[in-house]
């Protein structure tokens, strides 16, 4: 029996194709990504081909994408010459992965680009001065919140266990801050 011929594991495969099209991660992706993390043994390509009923091509292109993000690996099954690949099935370590992907692709160029521009208008006095600020003020957003992941992405699992369910209470051991 086919993984995808149970209703719940093709309803979640469906289902997280969706989601990754609202994350921005094309369709055939996700899904490729949700049958690898649901099965229980590394599937060659064309068993993946076949169970979600994808092109050979799409099926190859995400398989690269997912390995590119760490978040699928290939491995070797013994007595088959044919490549199989495998899901990380640990929830941190696959978030810490795409979120330091997403961070390298996206935000790190971003940070860049606006620290030139940064540099670029104070040296302008042609420049609108509400462009100036507005544009530092996104650097300087931006790059905090890059910091902010950077040293966050060090602490152990137990710490950012604890950290995400304390939640809106951590703000009580910030000194002055009267709520929680």
């Amino acid at each position: 029996m086919k993984l995808t011929d149970h209703p719940d594991a093709k309803a979640f495969i469906l289902h997280w194709g969706e989601m990754g099209t609202q994350w921005g991660v094309n369709r055939s992706v996700a899904q490729v990504h949700a049958l690898l993390y649901l099965s229980n043994r590394p599937l060659p390509a064309d068993e993946i081909v076949d169970q979600l009923a994808l092109a050979r091509s799409n099926v190859s292109n995400a398989l690269k994408e997912l390995q590119g993000y760490g978040i699928v690996r290939r491995v070797h099954v013994e007595g088959d010459r044919r490549d199989h690949f495998v899901a990380e099935t640990d929830l941190w370590e696959m978030l810490m992965r795409i979120v330091a992907e997403r961070k390298r692709r996206e935000v790190d160029p971003t940070v860049a680009l606006l620290g030139e521009l940064a540099a670029r208008l104070s040296r302008d006095d042609a420049a609108p001065p509400q462009v100036r600020e507005r544009i530092v003020r996104m650097h300087e957003f931006i790059s905090t919140l890059g910091d902010w992941y950077d040293q966050v992405r060090t602490l152990p699992k137990p710490t950012l266990v604890t950290l995400m369910k304390l939640g809106s209470k951590v703000a009580r051991f910030i000194p002055g801050n009267s709520k929680g």
